[in-house]
């Protein structure tokens, strides 16, 4: 046994030794100083503290960091104090050794790294919402103190998403949704591309197994077709962008799986339907450096004058680059099969930065001096902004941060002609903000391009907008509906709450003076009367509805509190009378104690006829059926709720509740039926009810529950409720209703009057 474990041992350290040794050859291969003896310390250090530890997996522990540390160098291209604290990252939290250790050791630098990886900590999220909110308030602090940290962590989640294939399915669908929901769109904010594409994949291929297999096998399938098209397409540029002496290379850029099902999902098309799978790279070296931008345009004009441009697909972001600094110029040209086809026309430098964001910025520097932080500095301005904000619900905080994550850009300019990059779909609104909290909170309306519109106009790019303001105009609750940006948002909800405040103390001392006037007590027992009359859940909700006048004392508060009929008691006997109201069925008589079960997280839940019927409830937002891929959710009253993988509310409680997830399978078989909403759309026809009426009650015995249909000008749309098995008979009555010639659409919808996105 003792010369197994030798054996093993010896084994581990080689695997370890090679895995160093690589690490080492590719910081070598950079342009950073080469600081080789801290990173060998640090490696020794971490070696030595993870001694014995293996990983799920089976691999020693030490290989973790070590990969963490090659994606940190490779990938992100950042230098020995990252790599350091990459080899470090997991000392403090794993071991008995202190930050202050790693001080002595390594000094402050580092150790600072290291402190702010150990407090984000255990994914973003711990056990509640509160408590996760506040670990994600924690990483988004660190970042703004070194960025560094947020990329390591980044480096961290990547390797662990490389890895998921051993943990458990409901820790798979856990890390899969939080990554998702928070760590692709830093990456995307950071410029990391390449990395922001594979944390999609990744999630994408744990989340929905068969979809992702369908499209690789669907991309293997039209690769040669790709190719050849590739080929035709680029032989022109090639005989072009040679005569004019120009240093290139081509490269073709294939649509990745998660953002092509992505465009199914949203789009509602088929995988042949996705004309823009292939992009082509146009990456070049300028001959001058202080003239790449005029190559950028001198390639367009050239390569236009082949292929025809779409004349609203020119995308300049080479003159307006980015948030996260991506740079290019994009354009859709048509080849001579009739396909549309994306150039994007690129430098070495640019292409850099695309793939490895603001780490790539430091190469560019002279002497590797401090990164480009100009828009970097101002986003994490927003974000230490929202963070002052006191203590946002934290749900909604998640999704203030994400608004400011994934936005588009559009470019606005003030009065004076300076330009300022805005968020995509943002509103004049916004817009005010933006510019200082004053001017947000007393604008009246803004002029665009000299136009009078109201707060809620939506700004477009190259909009010149100026903010009309008004001394005695105030923040309007209404204005939360249509602010877009994190930034207005999280500050008309603060000024919002400080006015409630306001009103509530006002609404205090009115019901204590009319207290005082009718000679009764200011208990909490009658506060408790005027809440059940009002049907206002808290005293704060009550004093606030008094200081706004929403409500008014009078004889029906009276007789409420001295105990006599009141008009309104009547009212709630009689709607008891018919089937209780809604007051009545908050009356704790009526809730049923749930029966409490152990349900076991590690397990796969199967969902049978029976369970179906006794513990599982579907959930309304999503209404999944089987065959759908689902997860499970261990509500407050220790229910099963069942959502949809994709689900927006899933994706939030996979990162807010991760530890209440199950992983769960469909087990139904063909006795149960599912509602579920169909929505066609095609060419009006006589006849063509019948049609679609027979193919689905006649040939394949469904029955029809509900049935709209519509026409205008020769189109018809319409929507069918029907009771089905599972996926499996809605992909059946699909294929089966796309057979008739007039119509061009059918498509899955949640509910029976929703458009397709």
């Amino acid at each position: 046994m003792t010369d197994e474990k030798q054996i093993q041992e010896q084994a581990d350290e080689e695997i370890i030794n090679q895995g160093f040794q690589e690490l080492l050859d590719s910081y070598l291969a950079t342009k950073h100083r080469k600081k080789v003896e801290i990173i060998t310390k640090a490696f020794n250090f971490a070696k030595q503290a993870h001694k014995g530890v293996k990983r799920r997996s089976g691999e020693p522990y030490i290989m973790h960091p070590i990969a963490v540390a090659k994606i940190v160098c490779v990938e992100i291209g950042l230098g020995s104090t990252s790599i350091c604290s990459a080899l470090l990252h997991d000392v403090v939290e794993d071991t008995d050794y202190t930050v202050e250790d790693i001080e002595n050791l390594f000094g402050p630098k580092i150790a600072q790294i290291v402190d702010g990886l150990t407090k984000i900590s255990g994914g973003i999220f711990g056990d509640r919402a509160s408590a996760q909110a506040e670990n994600f308030k924690k990483l988004l602090l660190t970042m703004s103190d070194d960025i560094r940290v947020i990329l390591i962590k980044i480096a961290d989640r990547l390797h662990n998403m490389r890895t998921l294939g051993s943990m458990l399915p409901n820790k798979q669908y856990k890390i899969a949704g939080e990554t998702l929901y928070i760590y692709a769109p830093l990456a995307n904010r950071l410029g990391l591309n390449k990395i922001k594409t594979e944390l999609e994949d990744l999630s994408f291929k744990y989340e929905h197994p068969e979809e992702y297999a369908q499209i690789e096998a669907k991309l293997l399938e039209t690769q040669t077709e790709r190719e050849e098209v590739f080929r035709e397409f680029t032989s022109p540029i090639r005989e072009r962008l040679d005569k004019m002496g120009i240093s290139y290379r081509l490269m073709a850029r294939v649509k990745s799986p998660y953002s092509i099902w992505n465009k199914m999902q949203t789009k509602h098309i088929t995988f042949d339907e996705i004309y823009d799978i292939l992009a082509v790279r146009i990456i070049f070296t300028p001959k001058d450096p202080e003239e790449e931008l005029n190559e950028c345009f001198n390639i367009y004009v050239s390569i236009s004058k082949i292929y025809k441009p779409h004349p609203d697909r020119l995308r300049d972001w080479v003159s307006h680059p980015k948030s996260n600094g991506y740079q290019a110029l994009h354009v859709t040209l048509m080849s001579n099969k009739g396909q549309w086809i994306e150039a994007q026309i690129r430098s070495e430098r640019m292409n850099d930065v695309a793939e490895q964001g603001f780490a790539a910025h430091w190469k560019y520097k002279e002497g590797g001096g401090g990164e480009d932080q100009g828009e970097l500095d101002k986003w994490l301005r927003t974000i230490k902004e929202i963070l002052d904000d006191p203590q946002p619900d934290a749900m909604d905080f998640l999704d203030t941060i994400k608004l400011n994550l994934f936005a588009s850009e559009i470019f606005v300019f003030t009065p004076k002609g300076e330009i300022k990059t805005m968020p995509q779909n943002c509103t004049a609104l916004d817009f005010a903000f933006s510019i200082h909290t004053f001017l947000g909170s007393h604008c009246i309306g803004a002029k665009v391009n000299h136009k009078l519109v109201p707060l809620s106009h939506k700004l477009q790019s190259g909009d010149q907008v100026e903010i009309l303001t008004s001394k005695s105009q105030h923040v309007q609750p209404s204005w939360i509906n249509f602010a877009t940006t994190a930034k207005a948002k999280a500050k008309i909800l603060a000024i919002l709450k400080r006015e409630q405040r306001g009103m509530q103390q006002v609404g205090e001392d009115m019901l204590r003076d009319f207290f005082k006037k009718e000679e009764l007590d200011f208990t909490p027992e009658n506060i408790e009367k005027l809440n059940t009359l009002h049907d206002i859940k808290t005293p704060e909700e009550l004093f606030s509805a008094i200081g706004l006048k929403t409500i008014v004392l009078g004889d029906n508060d009276k007789n409420e509190l001295k105990d006599k009929p009141t008009s309104s008691n009547w009212k709630k006997y009689i709607s008891f009378a018919f089937g209780g109201s809604k007051s009545n069925k908050d009356k704790p008589v009526e809730k049923e104690a749930p029966v409490a079960q152990k349900i076991d997280s590690k397990k796969i839940m199967k969902l049978t006829p029976e369970d179906m019927q006794k513990n599982y409830v579907l959930a309304e937002c999503c209404k999944p059926i089987p065959g759908d891929d689902v997860l499970g959710y261990i509500d407050d009253d220790n229910r099963i709720v069942i959502h949809k993988r994709q689900c927006p509310l899933a994706t939030k409680l996979k990162s807010s509740y991760g530890n209440r997830l199950l992983a769960v399978q469909w087990e139904t078989g063909k006795s149960l039926y599912f509602p579920v909403n169909l929505y066609i759309k095609g060419i009006d026809h006589i006849g063509l009810l019948n049609k679609v009426t027979e193919i689905i009650s006649q040939q394949l015995n469904v029955n029809i529950h509900k049935l709209n249909i519509e026409t205008k000008d020769g189109i018809f749309e319409g929507r069918i409720q029907l009771f089905v098995h599972d996926v499996d008979d809605v992909r059946t009555i699909s294929t089966n209703l796309r057979k008739i010639n007039e119509v061009k659409t059918v498509t899955r919808i949640e509910k029976f009057e929703d458009l397709p996105n």
